[in-house]
Parts: C-alpha cells; structure tokens; sequence
C-alpha cells in the first residue's frame, strides 16, 4: 500500500507538507497545481511552488514531491515538462481534475474531461517530451457532468504511457459533496493495467478500507482528511498493519500535540509567508474542527484576530515530548 498526500490549491503547500510528512506515513506528495498557459515558465516559477526542488525534490523527512501541471496546450504543458524535470523533480503530475470554475474557464482542470482526446494528447506529448525514467502520473475526476467518458479517458490515459492514474471518485458537477463513488473506480480497474490511485471522502482508517474494497484499489490518496488528522496515514497504516516510510507507531494524535503543531506551523509562516500566515491558521483549524472538538473553541477565540502575534500567543502552550519540530 502507497499513501500519496494529495495536491490542494491553496492549502497543501510546502510548509504544510513538510509538516504533514515529518510526522510519517507518506510516500510521495504532489504540489498545488502550476498554471501552465502558452509560454515557457521560468525556474524560479517551479521553485516557488516546490522550493523542494532546491533539496533534492524531497521534503526534509525525505518524501519525494511530485510537481503538478494544469493546462490543455499539450505543446506547452510538454515544453514546461522538460523545464521540470531538468530542474530535478522527482516526477511530473497531470492535473485533470480541478473543478474550480475559473480554472475550468480558462481550459484547465475538469473541463478537460468532456474531450478524453485531448487527456490523451497532453498525457503523450508530456510523456514523449521527458525521460523513460520520469514518472508522469494523471489525477482525474469521474468526469465533468457524469461518469460516461470515464472509461475512453482511462484508457487514453494508459495508452499515452502515463506512470500510474489517480482518481479522485466524483464527478466536477459533484465538487466534494459526499458520498465518492470509489465503486465506479472498479469500473477502469477492469480495463487498465497502469497502477490506479483512489481519492476523496478519506477521512478515517476505517474510510482507507471501504475505498479500498470498494475501489479494487490498493494505494491511496489523502487530502482533506490528512489536514483534519495530522496523523491520518499513520492511523490507516497502524489499522492495516503495514509499516510504511517515516512512520514510526506513536499513539494518535491528541489535542495538547495538535495545538503545538499549530504553534510551530504559525511560527514557519509568520517567518517565511507572513502575508497569509493568519488566513493559513484559521483554515487549517476549520479542518481540524471535524476530529478534534477542541479546535471548535479555538477557532471561535481566534477568528477575528487579523494579526499572527497575539494568534501565537494563544497556540503558545510547552509542548509534549515526542512531537516532531518544523524547521
């Protein structure tokens, strides 16, 4: 089993994924998505949503980090392949799966699902622009409006050499209203060979195996439910009884650690984004209020404070021994 920690504009950035993957279980990560249109991308656009890319392509706990292009000129999303991969990244991520209805505007993301031919083309052209060796991976949804096309876009998929398929299992009219249909994931598994990835509605161990059974899928990926349980790819792994990297077997995760993991995050982002350190913040906490009641009752106290000091200075509690330190 692979637990891949999922790419989330806006949200999963480096600093979140360095602190996600140092407290263990994740085998690779994917940055948010690099908005490719018709012109070739400088490097330090790439390093600015990788700054992983200046370390080896890996987080500081060694995870090895994907960069993410969403565009449908499948020439330039090829010519900024190769700036990638010379730049050292690990692997390249094809995103067809945004439902952002101004990504969708500007042909990007979703939309991309109601034309299977041109998954296709992009896919190859990026394949065929990069080395062999270089992974180059697709993340999906069911499909636009529904899952009809699912099928001739899997199979495109594959038949451009794509590494591995993630699908992300609800349509873009469905956006993350529950339930996923991991079940229409069997569907492709049928008819492809390639690994294939099941995301969306993960929130538990318990989750992780009904996507599994129901999706005839192994490896997994995590993305809203990790930011709600910090330790989710643990917790999945402890319940399957599979070691996986970085993960050493501490208990759960309880509040008094959360908020120290909150104290130090909110010190990385005052330093290195202070810009959006405090709208970071209150997001993260509106994810943690689905696991940890607590998180309720700081983010009332916290809400409408518009500065990150006195924020600190609410999260400033000793931390418990044991818990991993953001750099």
């Amino acid at each position: 089993m692979r637990l891949i920690l999922a790419p989330m504009e806006g949200v999963l950035d480096a600093a979140m994924r360095a602190l996600l993957t140092r407290i263990g279980g994740y085998d690779r990560c994917v940055t948010e998505f690099v908005r490719i249109t018709n012109q070739q991308l400088p490097a330090r656009v790439f390093q600015r949503h990788c700054p992983e890319l200046l370390h080896g392509g890996c987080t500081a706990a060694g995870v090895p980090v994907y960069v993410q292009l969403l565009g449908g000129d499948p020439d330039c999303m090829a010519l900024n392949a190769r700036t990638v991969e010379a730049l050292g990244a690990p692997g390249i991520d094809l995103n067809f799966g945004c439902p952002s209805k101004t990504v969708n505007r500007n042909d990007g993301g979703s939309t991309l699902l109601r034309e299977p031919e041109r998954v296709h083309r992009i896919v190859a052209s990026v394949r065929q622009a990069v080395s062999p060796t270089t992974p180059v991976t697709a993340k999906i949804r069911l499909g636009f409006y529904d899952s009809s096309l699912l099928e001739d876009i899997a199979c495109g998929i594959e038949a451009a050499q794509a590494s591995e398929l993630c699908i992300h299992a609800r349509t873009r009219l469905d956006g993350y209203r529950p339930p996923a249909y991991w079940e229409q994931i069997r569907r492709v598994r049928a008819l492809v060979k390639l690994p294939l990835i099941a995301n969306g509605e993960i929130w538990t161990p318990a989750d992780a195996r009904s996507a599994q059974q129901e999706s005839g899928c192994v490896d997994l990926m995590l993305g809203r439910g990790a930011l709600s349980r910090p330790d989710l790819a643990l917790a999945i792994r402890r319940d399957q009884a599979q070691p996986g990297p970085a993960a050493t077997y501490r208990p759960p995760l309880c509040w008094p650690q959360i908020q120290a993991l909150l104290h130090q995050h909110s010190e990385v982002m005052a330093r290195n984004h202070p810009r959006y350190a405090v709208s970071r913040i209150k997001q993260w906490l509106t994810y943690l209020r689905r696991q940890y009641p607590e998180a309720e009752q700081l983010f009332q106290r916290l809400k409408r404070l518009p500065d990150i000091h006195p924020i600190q200075q609410i999260l400033a509690l000793p931390e418990p021994q044991g818990l991993p330190h953001e750099q």
